[in-house]
């Protein structure tokens, strides 16, 4: 038997939390619980200990054979709109099963694509505690991803000024630039960067990433102090829309990989 979860921590906490109370309550065992909602036995399991988050189709079924009205999809709401303070690792989980991960970024190279001197003259701007752990976490999730036997393709999406602001000095942009070019080449990896001369476009709002998973997809709107993930199907295809918008006005792959060069021919 496991503890249940402490339902105080976060509003999907208390949703994990209120779907055990229920089950326990009305006598249900996982593996029965799992047929009202036409899951697996692991599968609610999962869901009590939060490493699995619900769907519409599913809390409305609980809805339903409860009676509780639109209880449990109302707290489905509420989860998703709310701050998620386990937003880092929950995006992790969902990156390691994903399909494909969709990045756009208008201040830096994106997260799967830094070089770790980059990623410490990021963090070196911030206020991170132990600099050398976050260095490690963030080379992890990156090996996380990139090293999977079945890793996702990777779309970057990137404005021209990211390769013009020298973070960390010129050895470091060096260093980057040429790692970028480097990943460009994977069979797996699509990158395009937005010209200066495009203008305005959808991205100004700030970075984000789209993770396709098997049966949907998730989205993680950046932000300062934090950020948001987003778990609502209507929202997160919003994002896609947006990642498509800002790609209309990306340049073709050969394109970007030239204009990378004429950049990093600047830091050599």
């Amino acid at each position: 038997m496991r503890e249940p979860l402490d339902p105080r921590i976060s509003m999907w906490q208390f949703l994990a939390f209120f779907m055990r109370f229920m089950r326990e309550k009305a006598g249900l065992s996982l593996a029965q619980c799992g047929e009202i909602m036409g899951l697996a036995r692991s599968t609610v399991s999962n869901m009590e200990a939060g490493r699995r988050r619900p769907q519409d189709d599913q809390m409305r079924l609980l809805d339903k054979h409860y009676g509780t009205g639109l209880l449990f999809q109302l707290i489905l709401w509420f989860a998703r709109m709310a701050h998620d303070p386990d937003w880092a690792r929950q995006c992790m989980e969902y990156e390691k099963t994903s399909n494909a991960i969709k990045t756009y970024h208008g201040k830096a190279i994106p997260r799967p694509f830094q070089t770790e001197a980059y990623i410490r003259a990021m963090l070196e701007t911030e206020t991170a505690k132990d600099l050398e752990d976050e260095i490690a976490t963030r080379v992890e999730r990156q090996r996380l991803i990139l090293e999977r036997p079945d890793a996702p393709t990777l779309w970057m999406l990137v404005d021209e000024s990211v390769l013009a602001c020298p973070i960390g000095g010129s050895e470091v942009m060096k260093d980057q630039l040429e790692h970028l070019l480097k990943m460009a080449s994977r069979a797996d990896v699509i990158m395009r960067i937005v010209p200066t001369a495009a203008g305005a476009h959808h991205g100004f709002d700030g970075p984000f990433q789209v993770i396709c998973l098997p049966d949907r997809d998730v989205a993680y709107a950046g932000a300062q102090n934090g950020g948001r993930l987003i778990e609502s199907p209507i929202e997160a295809r919003d994002f896609s829309t947006k990642f498509e918008r800002i790609g209309a006005k990306a340049l073709p792959e050969e394109a970007s990989r030239a204009l990378i060069e004429r950049y990093l021919e600047q830091y050599s």
